[in-house]
């Protein structure tokens, strides 16, 4: 795999697709909204590690997080899937569109 990351004894590299639950605070109430992805790109090194995950949502438009691992809002990450990939960044799938 190119570039790994762990959060929570969860391991995942580049182009694994994962789910993230994140927790929002909207005035007094709290909830957890969830992203699945894949993910592009890891940046940085222990504890300024950053990851970009990319999905595609409605009308093959192309939704991106830049999220920082060691954010508090960050509840957990689940890998849905593992890839083998021989990039460490997959800039490449913006201009593909998912079919």
């Amino acid at each position: 795999m190119a570039n790994q990351a762990v959060h929570n004894q969860t391991t995942f590299g580049v182009g694994d697709l994962i789910k993230i639950n994140q927790t929002i605070k909207e005035k007094d109430k709290e909830r957890v909204q969830t992203f699945e992805g894949k993910v592009i790109s890891i940046k940085g090194r222990t504890p300024n590690k950053s990851i970009t995950v990319r999905k595609i949502g409605i009308d093959n438009i192309g939704v991106e997080k830049i999220l920082p691992l060691s954010s508090p809002t960050i509840s957990k990450i689940e890998v849905k899937r593992q890839m083998r990939e021989k990039r460490a960044k997959l800039y490449y799938l913006r201009g593909k569109v998912n079919k």
